[in-house]
């Protein structure tokens, strides 16, 4: 059983830290699977530095953490939301006090290609969230243990292959299906396969 938490309250809320927030939606979400089911972590791009503090939160033991094309949180922390140069960029952008949706921050020919058809894009679209700039201001902990547990990274494409190169640095299982930063929309079916591939393997090298 898979569960995906909404973040939208989270996205709407206007005072830092949001990162107790994430957690806690997480940690819900978590508490409704069934008992007994090993609890495996999946975080997407800027979830990633989320997934500690998540790991600490929940209510249940997380077996195993997959960063999908995602940040890696410091070995250390706390960790930026966003570099100085990104927080330099999204302050030009800000109006109303919030950023625009995500979509719009980048080349118009680059994000179309990042969809596979018109609706699906005007589907997300749709509940994209304007978040408030601190969102991007705050800075995330990285308790220390968190990833005492099965790790691994699955690679899409650039920009991201530093952080698989980081990930095998960090001796964690890395594997890659070949696409844009979104392709779970491209091809759900080769990243559900690959994903449930990579946590097999975990719980086989751990027999």
């Amino acid at each position: 059983m898979t569960v995906v938490p909404s973040l939208v309250d989270v996205a709407n809320a206007d005072d830092p830290p949001f990162w107790p927030r994430v957690a806690a939606k997480v940690n819900d979400a978590v508490s409704h699977l069934p008992q007994g089911q090993p609890i495996v972590l999946v975080a997407h791009s800027n979830a990633g530095l989320f997934v500690p503090v998540v790991v600490q939160a929940a209510c249940r033991p997380v077996a195993g953490c997959l960063f999908v094309d995602a940040r890696l949180p410091f070995r250390t922390g706390p960790t930026p939301a966003a570099s100085p140069e990104r927080l330099n960029y999204l302050r030009t952008k800000v109006t109303e006090d919030r950023l625009p949706q995500w979509t719009t921050w980048w080349n118009e020919d680059d994000v179309a290609l990042l969809f596979p058809d018109p609706q699906t894009r005007s589907a997300i679209s749709a509940e994209q969230p304007r978040l408030p700039l601190s969102y991007y201001e705050q800075k995330i902990p990285v308790p220390a243990g968190w990833d005492n547990r099965s790790c691994g990274y699955l690679l899409f494409g650039p920009p991201y292959d530093r952080m698989a190169q980081e990930a095998r640095e960090r001796g964690w299982d890395v594997d890659r299906v070949p696409g844009g930063h979104l392709h779970q929309l491209i091809d759900p079916d080769a990243v559900t396969t690959r994903i449930v591939a990579m946590t097999e393997r975990w719980g086989s090298s751990a027999n």
